[in-house]
């Protein structure tokens, strides 16, 4: 049984896991031009900077310019065509 006079450990991240934050009810899963890279719309940081910074990316329907924009679980992504929904899977 834990110690309930110890700090809590379990909002510690490790490299292999992006770290998560609770803002308006959804957890912060990975920012914008991550999850391009991670879906492989994109091949680097700066191909994912260019296109985000042109505005051909949306998110939830809208034109996103900010590359560092935090996607939360069920945005919906929308690039070149393709789309993908933001889950707790990532």
């Amino acid at each position: 049984m834990p110690d309930p006079s110890l700090p809590d450990d379990s909002s510690q991240t490790t490299e292999s896991q992006p770290p998560e934050t609770n803002v308006g009810g959804g957890r912060c899963r990975v920012r914008l031009a991550d999850f391009l890279k991670w879906t492989g719309w994109c091949d680097t940081g700066g191909q994912a900077k260019a296109v985000i910074q042109a505005g051909e990316v949306c998110v939830n329907g809208q034109i996103e310019t900010r590359r560092r924009r935090q996607l939360f679980d069920g945005d919906r992504v929308r690039f070149g065509g393709q789309e993908a929904v933001v889950d707790d899977k990532l």
